[in-house]
């Protein structure tokens, strides 16, 4: 191999280009997530401020999430063709821009055009679904665990920039903390974009997806029994992680009367876990049967609602629950992306992604919506956790429906 294709690598051979995809990737990733999470780190003094109810807050959120499914596929599609790096970079400074103009919205419509649309253009391209398409074509041998790495950045700058954001918001309100979110999104972004300027996706992987039109890919996607079996699970996946406990952990939190800082060391510890379980998923996901892996997840994803039935007297159990979801929280996205690279091929891996993405998305708006009202009209929870348990069961079931056919080498360029 010459010393050029060694540093840029080829699809399945990495070299340092993929390795700084996954670097890159996990660095974006910890910002975007971050900004979402502090959502529901400031829900209750946004209530508070604005006069809003949890429900009149929680549909900012929701709103957000659809423009996120909107974006998602043509994100996906995009990364097919040219790579991370513009999709990257441009999303941070959308999301960047959002996050400044949430923090000096006065009124509903200024706070949904920054938060529900423009924050949420960033939240659909700073995401799992651009990471890891973009690192599949980088990897072929030891894939899931490259996947796993670079997706877990979605929980690593929730306990390392979340931790601080909480700080600001507390020491000077929830507009602060949008401030210090904004400002770092759009000084990373130039960084993001100059460190990519060799596109993630090979010459050769993005040739071969322009052989096929955007209906040919989606009618193939339409027609897969395996897409369908992801797409809703992943749905379901959705509602039980971005719509109701990204959401919604920190207010259920607060209406059990645990303080804020121990809710806050909570989720902290929730996604110090949720860390090193994708890392160990990717590994797991190159190693045993993916959609048995997936199912399992998804099972014991469900059994740890339940934890939150009787957590409300003790904020032990809050913790308790925080270890045990955290292990299977986004641990479902290596397996999934593993999943659609070898059953579904390479040439439609961006565009899948980013329907599934768009799944994901539209589950967790239909989880906020949902949570918001239940607990307006009851007061509490409970029924909202029941509900996440019998989905993820249903989730987990999906996915042992699905075949294993686990590929050799590099991965098929068709479904």
């Amino acid at each position: 191999m010459s010393g050029s294709s060694a540093s840029s690598g080829t699809a399945g051979q990495p070299g340092l280009m993929g390795w700084l995809v996954v670097g890159l990737g996990f660095i974006a990733l910890s910002v975007g997530f971050s900004a979402r999470s502090n959502f529901g780190l400031a829900m209750e003094p946004m209530e508070k401020e604005l006069g809003w109810s949890r429900t009149g807050v929680s549909d900012a959120a929701t709103w957000a999430l659809v423009i996120m499914a909107t974006m998602a596929p043509f994100a996906g599609n995009l990364v097919d063709r040219f790579g991370p790096r513009l999709l990257l970079g441009g999303g941070l400074v959308a999301l960047g821009v959002g996050m400044l103009g949430t923090s000096i919205a006065q009124n509903g419509w200024q706070f949904y055009l920054a938060y529900s649309l423009l924050a949420a253009i960033g939240f659909g391209t700073v995401a799992t679904h651009v990471v890891s398409t973009a690192v599949s074509y980088r990897f072929s041998e030891r894939q899931g665990l490259a996947v796993g790495i670079a997706t877990s950045g979605s929980s690593a700058g929730q306990f390392l920039i979340l931790p601080i954001v909480a700080l600001v918001l507390t020491a000077y309100g929830w507009r602060a903390s949008y401030v210090v979110l904004g400002l770092v999104c759009l000084a990373l972004a130039p960084i993001v974009f100059f460190l990519l300027r060799n596109e993630g996706t090979s010459r050769a992987s993005r040739n071969a997806v322009q052989l096929d039109s955007l209906p040919v890919r989606l009618s193939r996607l339409a027609k897969s029994g395996t897409f369908q079996l992801l797409f809703w699970s992943f749905f379901i996946c959705g509602f039980t992680t971005t719509g109701i406990i990204e959401t919604h952990f920190l207010p259920f939190a607060a209406t059990c009367g645990f303080p804020p800082q121990e809710s806050t060391t909570a989720y902290v510890l929730l996604s110090a876990i949720n860390l090193a379980g994708m890392v160990f998923a990717g590994w797991l996901t190159d190693r045993m049967n993916r959609p048995l892996l997936l199912g399992a997840i998804y099972i014991a994803r469900a059994f740890s609602f339940l934890i939150l039935l009787v957590a409300a007297e003790d904020i032990n159990l809050l913790f308790g629950f925080a270890v045990v979801f955290g292990v299977f929280d986004y641990s479902t996205v290596p397996p999934t992306a593993s999943l659609v690279a070898s059953h579904l091929g390479m040439k439609v891996m961006g565009l899948a992604m980013g329907l599934l993405s768009a799944g994901h998305a539209l589950g967790g708006a239909v989880g906020v919506f949902l949570a918001a009202r239940i607990f307006d009209w009851s007061a509490k929870y409970d029924w909202v956790w029941l509900v996440a348990f019998g989905l993820a069961i249903l989730a987990g079931l999906m996915s042992f429906a699905i075949r294993e056919n686990r590929a050799k080498g590099l991965l098929p360029a068709h479904a």
